[in-house]
């Protein structure tokens, strides 16, 4: 039997105003939120993507839904493979990190091996052939992380270096901001 989640997912598009719509019904009805989770990181849903394209507008609203998920969620990133899935998991991916370096009430708490894991998928993002929105979230994500890892910098500055002449003006402007910050 289909779920109601499935059901909604099935006529979600790529226009924004319909993602939004998906996401305010999850926001509205959190019962959905594990579910919404579970198919995120299901690559062989149909719905897959459309699942993370809706996690990523709840997660800018209820960002703190996720904490119980988190070990789920970061054992998975690896797992992703559609390009349509991983650019909005490295984009909540982001949100997570710069949530649990942010230290106030609200903030996530990751462990270490969610942070291992999330610097490994960061990494292999950046390294791929993945798209520049997913390659830009990622090095921006490796930045935070580098701030409190010190290896991190380094190797991300190394990765830029020589990166840099191969890639679109939107990876340059991001590669030259990060570059800047840890020179």
């Amino acid at each position: 039997m289909i779920s109601e989640l499935q059901k909604k997912l099935d006529y979600v598009s790529a226009y924004r105003e319909n993602r939004l719509k998906v996401a305010q019904e999850i926001l509205e009805n959190p019962r959905f939120f594990y579910e919404l989770v579970s198919i995120c990181f299901s690559p062989s849903d149909k719905n897959n993507h459309k699942a993370c394209w809706i996690l990523e507008f709840v997660s800018y609203e209820e960002l703190i839904w996720l904490q119980p998920h988190l070990d789920f969620f970061f054992s998975n990133l690896k797992n992703l493979k559609d390009e349509s899935a991983i650019r909005p998991i490295a984009k909540v991916t982001q949100l997570l990190v710069k949530s649990h370096y942010k230290k106030d009430e609200n903030s996530i708490v990751l462990s270490e091996t969610n942070l291992q894991d999330c610097i490994e998928t960061s990494f292999d993002w950046l390294i791929n052939d993945v798209k520049v929105a997913t390659k830009a979230y990622s090095i921006r994500t490796l930045y935070v992380l580098g701030n409190y890892y010190d290896w991190i910098h380094p190797e991300l500055k190394i990765i830029l270096d020589k990166d840099y002449g191969d890639h679109s003006a939107a990876y340059k402007a991001v590669a030259r901001e990060v570059l800047k910050k840890i020179k």
